[in-house]
């Protein structure tokens, strides 16, 4: 009988699928599952990025982290200099 593991939900957030690990010519892959990828709102093709956690996990998001980055400082010089670029705009 194959039975199949449970998953338990992790302390910190909810399990919303598991991945398989498949060898893809002389490399790995995961496989999503077709409602974590509608989850996530990524198709095939997109881009995920993979950070680590404090906890020793990774995370995988389709938001790439150095571009965050470097909106919050935009934001702040945004903020900072707004009177600046509203003349400027003008």
């Amino acid at each position: 009988m194959n039975e199949q593991p449970k998953v338990t939900p992790d302390p910190r957030g909810q399990v919303i699928g598991t991945v398989e690990i498949k060898k893809i010519g002389n490399s790995s892959g995961i496989i999503l599952p077709k409602d974590v990828l509608a989850r996530m709102h990524v198709s095939v093709g997109d881009k995920l990025y993979a950070t680590l956690t404090p906890d020793g996990g990774f995370r995988l998001t389709p938001h790439d982290p150095d571009f965050e980055k470097a909106m919050e400082v935009a934001r702040r010089g945004m903020k900072r200099y707004h009177n600046a670029l509203a003349e400027l705009a003008k």
